[in-house]
This record gives C-alpha cells, sequence and structure tokens, in this order.
C-alpha cells in the first residue's frame, strides 16, 4: 500500500461508518422556475433542495424572488468581470504585469452575487483574489487594470500592486495569508460601536482557514456578538494542496464552534445571491457572527506563476467549466425563462470586451507612478507630519 493510501485509510475508515448525510448540490443551473415569468414584475424561483447545508441554524428559504433586470446585471457583471481577469491574464503573460498575480475566473458567481445582495453601508473585506470585488465595490477596471500595470490611474496610484487594492467601502485586498479576518472582526466591532444595522464580510479561502488568527476572530466575534460574516470561498485548493489534505475537517461552516453556519453552492449566483442575503439579514439583525461557507471552483492555478494542473488534471478542470460553470449557468436561466435572446447575451457580451478593452487601453496611457510619490499615501490624509525623513538622515521630504 502507498504512503498515501495508508494516510487516507483512516479517514475513508471513518467516512464507512458516519451517518448518511445529503452532499451540497453544486450544479450552475439547477434552480426551477415556479411559477410564470412577468418581464415587469418579480417572479419566484426554487433552488434545488441540497443547495445549501446549515449548521446550528436553520437554512435560507429555497424560493427566491428575481427579476429580469435583476439576472440580465448578474450575467452583464459576471461576463464583465471574467473579461477583465482574462485581459490581465493577458497582460502578465505579455510580461506587462509583473510579480503576483491572483485571477478568479470560475469564482464570478461569489462575487456578483454577493454585492448583490448587500448594500453599499455594508462591508467587505478579503485576501489577493480581490480584483471583481474592488469593481464591484466602487472602483472601476480601468483602476484595477492600471494598479497591476503599476500605473498612476491605478486604484492605489500604482504603487500596492494586485494584494493592496482599496475603496471606501472595500477594505483590501490583503496579501498575508489570513490577516484579513481579524480585520474585518474590527471593522464589525465598528458597525456595533456605532450602532449601524450593517454587516461587514470577511473573506478568506479554505488554505488560509487553518490559520490561528482565523479563529482568534471567531472567538471574538462571538464573545462580542459582532455583525461579522466569516466567508471561506472553499475553491478546493490552498495553493496547489487538496482541502482534504490540508484539514481534518473540510466542512468549513461548521468550525465556528458555537458561531452557527450555511454552506452554498457557490457556482449558482442564485444561490449565492440568497445565501448572502439569509447572512446579512442574520447579522444585521443582532444574532452575532455567521460563518457562510460558499463551494466554487478556480479555472486557473493559485497565481499566474502557478499552471495549476500539477496537483489536479487537466480532465477536472475542463469537466468543470464545461458542466459547472457559474456564466453558463446564469445564461441557460435567462434564455430558458424567456428573458432575454441569444443575439442580446452576445450583445452584452460583446459590450463587456468592449469596456475591457477601453479600460486596458487607458490603464497602459496612464504613466508610471513619479519617483515623489514614494513619499506620499502613507499616512491618513490631514494627519500627515510637514516632512518626512527618506534613506539618508540628511534627505528630507516635504509634503
Amino acid at each position: 500500500m502507498s504512503v498515501l493510501a495508508r494516510l487516507r485509510a483512516p479517514s475513508l475508515r471513518r467516512a464507512a461508518f458516519a451517518p448518511f448525510t445529503r452532499a451540497l448540490q453544486t450544479s450552475a443551473d439547477s434552480t426551477q422556475l415556479q411559477e410564470s415569468v412577468d418581464h415587469e414584475k418579480p417572479f419566484t424561483v426554487r433552488l434545488h433542495e441540497d443547495s445549501f447545508r446549515s449548521y446550528q441554524c436553520e437554512s435560507p428559504s429555497l424560493d427566491v424572488e428575481v427579476t429580469k433586470d435583476g439576472l440580465l446585471d448578474m450575467y452583464k457583471k459576471m461576463t464583465t468581470m471574467r473579461r477583465m481577469e482574462m485581459a490581465a491574464d493577458a497582460l502578465y503573460k505579455a510580461k506587462l504585469i509583473r510579480g503576483f498575480c491572483h485571477l478568479a475566473i470560475g469564482q464570478e458567481a461569489v462575487s456578483v452575487g454577493l454585492e448583490s445582495a448587500i448594500t453599499p453601508e455594508d462591508l467587505v473585506i478579503t485576501a489577493y483574489r480581490c480584483h471583481p470585488f474592488a469593481v464591484l465595490r466602487g472602483g472601476t477596471i480601468a483602476g484595477v487594470i492600471g494598479e497591476l500595470l503599476g500605473r498612476q490611474n491605478g486604484m492605489s496610484h500604482g504603487k500596492g500592486g494586485s494584494m493592496h487594492i482599496f475603496t471606501p467601502r472595500f477594505f483590501g485586498g490583503n496579501g498575508i495569508v489570513g490577516a484579513q479576518v481579524p480585520v474585518g472582526a474590527g471593522l464589525a466591532f465598528a458597525q456595533k460601536y456605532m450602532e449601524k444595522r450593517t454587516a461587514t464580510f470577511a473573506m478568506y479561502g479554505d488554505g488560509a482557514s487553518n490559520q490561528g488568527q482565523v479563529f482568534e476572530a471567531f472567538n471574538m466575534a462571538k464573545l462580542w456578538n459582532l455583525p461579522c460574516v466569516f466567508v471561506c470561498e472553499n475553491n478546493k485548493y490552498g495553493m496547489g494542496t487538496s482541502a482534504e489534505r490540508s484539514s481534518s475537517n473540510t466542512e468549513y461552516f461548521t468550525r465556528g464552534d458555537k458561531i452557527p453556519g450555511i454552506q452554498a453552492n457557490g457556482m449558482d449566483i442564485i444561490a449565492v445571491h440568497q445565501a448572502v442575503k439569509y447572512a446579512k439579514e442574520w447579522a444585521a439583525e443582532g444574532n452575532g457572527p455567521l460563518l457562510l461557507e460558499f463551494v466554487t471552483y478556480r479555472y486557473g492555478g493559485h497565481s499566474m506563476s502557478d499552471p495549476g494542473t500539477t496537483y489536479r488534471t487537466r480532465e477536472e478542470i475542463q469537466r468543470m467549466r464545461s458542466t459547472q460553470d457559474p456564466i453558463r449557468g446564469i445564461q441557460h436561466y435567462i434564455e430558458q425563462w424567456g428573458l432575454a435572446s441569444q443575439d442580446e447575451l452576445k450583445q452584452l457580451d460583446k459590450d463587456a470586451k468592449a469596456e475591457v478593452d477601453k479600460a486596458v487601453e487607458e490603464a497602459k496611457a496612464s504613466p508610471e507612478p513619479f519617483v515623489k510619490d514614494l513619499w506620499t499615501d502613507i499616512y491618513y490624509k490631514g494627519t500627515e507630519p510637514s516632512s518626512m525623513r527618506g534613506r539618508e538622515r540628511d534627505e528630507v521630504h516635504h509634503y
């Protein structure tokens, strides 16, 4: 018996005697129409019965009210976010983007679905797979691409790169694995302190789920009953390690001890929307923190330096692309329910490509940061000193 087989044997034996539980449904197009479609009014659809699993709380309702305009908006945003990430991929391969670059191709339902269910007053913080969140939370495509290229029109003026992109309602884009989670708890503490009926969504990946600071944040959030939703984007692989090899408990929604949890289909944007809506209401109404796990998948590697095929097969990636793609899922709904024709959807695709192409050219045309910019944006505006010492004692820079 191989070493790997010996290591896995105990877990297989435990699984054999474990009580039967239904598996989560991760199809992108399993939602069914419940009533006739009214193009002018909301109508009801029903999610697959296995779209959610719950821990110490009830599951979100399977009946979801949607609208034609809302679904078309989701489709357009998902398509645009994927086009943006594909453009970043091409720019990196052309060596115009250097350093780190982590793309979210395949995970568009999470970012777009989350934003569709919250308000601008709610707060979001995540790790470095952050480009779609930055745009959806008030940024621009040109600002993201410019930042990746290291240009002045970048959202951090070209000085932060892929891992450090912020807006007034989006707190990054953070490069240290798991470090954003306790910061998210701090944001939720501020919301509670100021008596705001809002929530913070502190996002992390399955690869960060075993960090000690993540569990410390869980503890403080529960102790202080903070309006924080801890969101695990479980894309099955932490860098190059599968969840099964890194975590003794891969049901991440159950790992909050006394914190309730929801596991949701992260490939169906309607399920994502419903799960986030439930989580927002839970936290904002004073019930304390909640764990929310989205089971999703990334098509590319962990970063652009990772081919993504040394620890998983090409066949697995192709199967996910062809059978569980989130954009194809919502496209199926729109066409099946008669909300738009194929030609109309193709036009939305063309518009998305044109928007991204224009943003790329705008970013390319922007100049690189000036040397003097190294000594700016260090302090919060209005609190900076009149002068700052440089690399040498006699090197002084004035604001």
